[in-house]
């Protein structure tokens, strides 16, 4: 039997593993400026957090998740989203008692059972941040300027930032039955998919992506028009802070996001390269998540985005990554008598925190330099019998190609202060 990874997931391999690491380093260092912590939540958890949380209608709880029995016949789902896991861990660690709002940020694996395609898999990865304990529109601003600061600050110039109001669940009953009496009489012409999501919840039609829906839509009743004083206010509120901060944006009525908890604001970011799936993220707020998980009434907004869809429109872009070495020095050994003493170099030198390396595959002194310049180290390091008869070590420049000789108690002392 030939074993290979499953459908719908793929290994990140060591070359794919550095864009990972450099979009997870560039969210830390973003995310912790603007104020918000890590939280790390389990990769499963029980299946009544996602259908009470992200609603019975979706095309998530109702055929997307990876759902089983464990031993005790315990009904577990490993996690197709990350916001109902924070809000659970949220209240179960009684988080409502630090300050508000509560900021936190993820990054990890997510499970949904979807076609595979381009941007699409079964295993994907999701950067994210939740505000949780605050209905301040300027909230809802600095979540998305923090998610258009971060695709900007990894490189990315074409995005279209889209904008929406969920409504509240005062507004939003007029809204489902108008637009219940606009969809029952085309009830027939919609797809299977459709028809079912009309009689379970209305409002995710708005999630189909066939072109023949979509176009049955196009003259449905709009959500804006049936917003309440306070949501329009609040709709009004984020925008103007928007406007403050140069961010365009297009209104789109038709983004509803694929999850029942948002409310008020929505909003989408899109890459023009991506063909079909074409969101790089997105998010909103969800004023009444947590009190549906049983805490009490708590405000919150948040966004998740695709570390797939960001390197793939990373790589439509052309954007130049930072090359991702892990390694700052090489030592070359010239002899294989001289192996020991540039053992005991290397272990000083890692000693220091500094990332080093050594052949341990027999190459000459040609395939060990091909290798360091392949391994993009700032320094090699050559260890032969001259430089031990002499106690010093030859280090080479890798950028401009000069080279020193350093004692070698020195050695490691030099690379601290010069790789600073």
């Amino acid at each position: 039997m030939e074993i290979k990874a499953p459908r719908g997931t793929s290994d990140i391999l060591p070359e794919k593993a550095g864009i990972w690491q450099f979009l997870e380093r560039r969210a830390i260092s973003l995310f912790e400026r603007y104020g918000y912590r890590r939280i790390i939540t389990p990769i499963f958890e029980y299946t009544e957090l996602f259908r009470q949380g992200i609603g019975e209608s979706t095309d998530i709880v109702q055929k997307e998740m990876y759902t089983f029995r464990d031993r005790r016949g315990r009904s577990l789902t490993l996690r197709p989203e990350a916001t109902a896991p924070v809000v659970r861990a949220f209240l179960e660690h009684d988080l409502l008692k630090h300050s508000q709002p509560v900021k936190l940020y993820y990054i990890g694996p997510m499970f949904r059972y979807e076609r595979p395609q381009a941007g699409r898999y079964r295993e994907f990865w999701q950067i994210g941040v939740e505000a949780i304990g605050s209905l301040d529109p300027a909230l809802d601003g600095e979540v998305i300027l923090l998610l258009m600061h971060y695709l900007k600050d990894v490189g990315l110039k074409h995005l279209q930032l889209h904008l929406n109001s969920m409504g509240c669940f005062k507004c939003r009953p007029s809204f489902t039955e108008s637009l219940e009496g606009y969809l029952q009489p085309r009830i027939g012409e919609f797809c299977s998919d459709c028809k079912r999501r009309i009689k379970l919840n209305p409002l995710r039609v708005f999630d189909c992506k066939k072109e023949a829906c979509q176009n049955l839509l196009s003259n449905a009743p709009r959500i804006l028009d049936h917003l309440c004083e306070d949501c329009k206010v609040h709709f009004h509120e984020v925008q103007e802070y928007l406007k403050m901060m140069d961010l365009n944006h297009v209104i789109n009525p038709s983004l509803v996001r694929g999850l029942d908890y948002y409310t008020r604001t929505t909003f989408e970011v899109i890459s023009p390269h991506l063909g079909a799936q074409n969101a790089l993220g997105g998010g909103g707020r969800y004023d009444n998540l947590v009190e549906g998980c049983g805490g009490p009434p708590t405000p919150a907004t948040g966004f998740a985005l695709g570390t797939e869809r960001v390197a793939m429109a990373l790589e439509k872009e052309g954007v130049s990554l930072p090359k991702d070495s892990t390694l700052d020095v090489f030592l070359a050994i010239v002899g294989r008598d001289q192996k020991p003493d540039g053992f005991a170099l290397l272990s000083r030198i890692r000693e220091e925190d500094i990332a080093a390396d050594m052949d341990y595959g027999g190459r000459s002194l040609k395939g060990q330099m091909k290798l360091a310049d392949k391994l993009g180290v700032s320094y090699a390091l050559f260890l032969g019998s001259k430089e031990l008869g002499r106690g010093v070590c030859r280090i080479r420049d890798m950028k401009t190609g000069e080279q020193v000789e350093v004692k070698l108690e020195e050695v490691p002392k030099w690379l601290k202060i010069h790789l600073k």
